[in-house]
């Protein structure tokens, strides 16, 4: 690969270009590209919401004539198959494409390389792997669901300083403050699905949606596991299910038979609900992304699965357990200042007083 610190400049920007539309382009990945000439973006585009067009068109149709000659710069390689639109490799062929700069090659079996080489046969420079680790965290998704058949799972934790993840019997405890909680409705609107258990569901009651402005619409799927058929028709779950959709993991709930609420018959394992056979059933329902907010039990059954791939913890700035007695905390499986087994800290945020730590797995 022969690239320049302009060329990771540009890749750079497109690499943030693509997380515009993470989470809102159905099952196809939100992939950034950008047409450059004489070291100016000519055009930019990002993967429509739904999934069409593709990133390269859109760049491409904004760019015009001036494509001629130009470089792209794509997060993952251009598609090579007909679907409801042509080839993406073949429509920068088309528009006089000069160089194709990519990150990741995508491996979808359509595609796999297929691309690289239709571009490279019509004698377009192909330079890969350029900023590979860094578009792949935002591809995580798209990548986790081709190569495994399940969805990319994050277990996000909000962790006070006495290492708290709330009280029972309190209901919702506020362990960080607004700004943290914003990146939360963000981070939902990112994935495919949010999961929590029943206990959450009935102590808490949350709704578990999006509420940021321009972004309420974007909340596509909540889960709840419920193998003992505990949720009630009282919870905001229930009465928003058929406004937002509620899918129950575990055995039909006559209780909640009118709400509108799926059901979806579940593998157990010594009483509870078989993890990996769940998140084979999601990904083949085409849920690409998973978010854990469940509790600590949940939390710990993912984390003991396996089956976790990034941890978003959210470091709170108030203790929350003082004068409580130890039957009432409800104690985090991470510590806040240490770094998981098998992870490594990708990022740290500031947001107001609290912090937020992302670790993926090594």
């Amino acid at each position: 690969m022969s690239t320049t610190d302009d060329d990771s400049r540009f890749m750079a920007a497109a690499i943030r270009l693509a997380r515009r539309n993470l989470g809102r382009t159905g099952t196809n990945p939100s992939v950034g590209c950008l047409i450059v000439r004489d070291g100016m973006v000519v055009g930019r585009g990002v993967t429509a919401p739904g999934g069409r067009p593709h990133a390269e068109p859109v760049a491409l149709a904004e760019a015009g004539e001036l494509a001629k000659g130009a470089t792209a710069y794509v997060t993952l390689e251009p598609c090579a198959h007909h679907g409801a639109t042509p080839p993406c490799a073949r429509t920068l062929i088309t528009a006089g494409i000069a160089r194709v700069v990519t990150a990741v090659v995508d491996p979808d079996e359509r595609v796999n390389s297929k691309g690289h080489a239709m571009l490279r046969a019509a004698g377009v420079v192909v330079e890969t792997g350029l900023m590979e680790a860094e578009a792949r965290r935002g591809l995580a998704s798209y990548l986790v669901h081709k190569s495994l058949r399940r969805p990319f799972v994050t277990l996000k934790l909000a962790v006070s300083p006495d290492g708290l993840l709330g009280l029972r019997g309190e209901r919702q405890v506020a362990i960080t403050g607004a700004e943290a909680r914003a990146q939360v409705h963000l981070m939902r609107a990112e994935h495919h699905a949010i999961l929590i258990g029943a206990g959450t569901a009935t102590e808490d009651d949350p709704e578990l949606t999006c509420r940021l402005a321009g972004l309420e619409d974007q909340t596509r799927l909540r889960i709840v596991l419920d193998a003992n058929s505990r949720l009630h028709d009282g919870l905001k779950l229930v009465t928003t299910a058929r406004d937002v959709p509620l899918l129950v993991a575990g055995p039909a709930n006559p209780a909640l038979a009118d709400s509108g609420a799926e059901f979806l018959a579940c593998e157990f394992d010594d009483g509870r609900i078989a993890l990996p056979e769940l998140l084979e059933d999601l990904g083949a329902r085409g849920v690409q992304s998973v978010m854990v907010e469940g509790g600590a039990r949940v939390a710990a059954a993912f984390l003991e699965a396996g089956l976790v791939d990034r941890i978003a913890l959210f470091a709170g700035a108030r203790p929350v357990g003082e004068g409580i007695e130890p039957a009432r905390q409800v104690t985090s499986p991470i510590a806040a200042d240490a770094r998981p087994e098998g992870f490594v800290l990708t990022s740290t945020e500031a947001f107001g007083e609290d912090r937020l730590f992302v670790f993926d797995r090594a």
